[in-house]
């Protein structure tokens, strides 16, 4: 059985980060993702570009851009990452390929946005982030912002966004017949990622400083503690039941102290006394007492412990792909399959198979320079 997304085509145009992942999500799901790579391009990245087609075009050939074309007309989506402007240059704007194919849905990912003083600037997840009002969030009391790697811009606000909504305007399309273009900022899609903590402000239960709240490390029963082996370990204790089960499992029921839970003032003397407790007993031992329970706790593993933990190994929620580990696609369905992903294809791998599917003359594009 295939994916959801299966007998859904897309077209990718080769990018970083963002737009791959976007590709990733839509292909993991059941859509074939073709992706238009460039002359000399380089190896995909061996994870986002996993479950594609590919075949390479030069995009300043006019050969090139009719081919591009002529495959965008069998296809239900679109879309390229690339500044505003650049499409319509090279004769592949939305106007173009929507007249081409009206049900298409073309999506654009940028971290800006089509218009705005930004727009035409460049910029990266950290500088997305910064002007969504979302780094200024992240970081611990005292210290400057530490933006979380490049998960928030690129991949929650940009990538998870662009899968979202090229989703929502297929099932659009198919209702209708009406195509349409997506403008995926990662500043616009950073700021909805930060949705409840922008009702909690509104609520007044939320400090723009950093590492004073009820999620930010600013609680003793919300954070990472280093154990006696120098590993670490997580506590998410917010709710009555979970905290009570914390000092129960702990000791710490016998310590008045720590009935003061949500006093802002006893934060952070409970978490000097946390720290030494934690600090004091090998990760293996909170484990043994704490894991599978309701204290809201977890190991913090590593890249490399996460894959074997009992409960990733049950789930298969890692997977070897062409000889790297992986995630496996999330999430999981009870009608359809999602099957192991294949592994990136190398640029102009599929070249051949699609021109002739198009019927194009293969030879003659390739001899002229067109594709590759």
């Amino acid at each position: 059985m295939a994916g959801p997304l299966d007998g859904i085509r897309i077209i990718e145009m080769a990018g970083i980060g963002p737009g791959p992942f976007a590709g990733m999500m839509l292909a993991d799901h059941g859509a074939e993702v073709i992706r238009i790579d460039r002359p000399g391009a380089q190896a995909p990245e061996p994870v986002l570009g996993r479950n594609r087609r590919s075949i390479i075009v030069d995009l300043k050939h006019a050969d090139g851009i009719a081919t591009v074309r002529a495959l965008v007309k069998t296809a239900d989506g679109f879309f390229e990452g690339l500044r505003p402007g650049v499409m319509e240059r090279l004769g592949l704007g939305p106007d173009t390929l929507l007249a081409d194919n009206p049900r298409l849905v073309y999506g654009r990912m940028t971290g800006w946005g089509q218009t705005g003083p930004y727009a035409p600037a460049a910029g990266h997840d950290i500088n997305y982030i910064a002007l969504a009002g979302a780094l200024h969030a992240y970081g611990r009391a005292g210290d400057k912002p530490t933006p979380p790697i490049n998960m928030v811009g690129d991949f929650g606000g940009g990538g998870m966004m662009l899968a979202f909504g090229m989703t929502a305007a297929l099932l659009h399309a198919q209702k209708t017949g009406q195509g349409q273009v997506i403008d995926c900022a990662m500043t616009e899609g950073a700021a909805v990622l930060m949705a409840m903590i922008w009702g909690f402000r509104g609520l007044g239960i939320w400090k723009d400083e950093r590492g004073v709240n009820l999620l930010d490390t600013g609680t003793h029963f919300y954070d990472s503690y280093e154990t006696a082996d120098s590993r670490w370990i997580s506590i998410g204790s917010i709710e009555p039941q979970f905290y009570a089960e914390l000092r129960a499992r702990t000791g710490l029921d016998q310590d008045p102290d720590f009935d003061a839970q949500m006093n802002p003032a006893s934060w952070g003397p409970l978490k000097a006394k946390l720290t030494a407790l934690f600090k004091s007993r090998p990760r293996a031992h909170w484990d043994a007492l704490m894991e599978t329970t309701d204290v809201c706790y977890a190991p913090i593993l590593s890249m490399a412990e996460a894959p074997a933990h009992p409960h990733n190994a049950a789930r298969g929620s890692f997977a070897d792909i062409g000889g790297m580990t992986q995630p496996m696609p999330a999430p999981r369905y009870s009608a359809t399959t999602v099957p192991t992903p294949t592994p990136a294809p190398k640029a102009g791998a599929d070249t051949d198979a699609l021109l002739a599917e198009l019927g194009l003359d293969a030879a003659a594009l390739k001899a002229s320079g067109a594709v590759r």
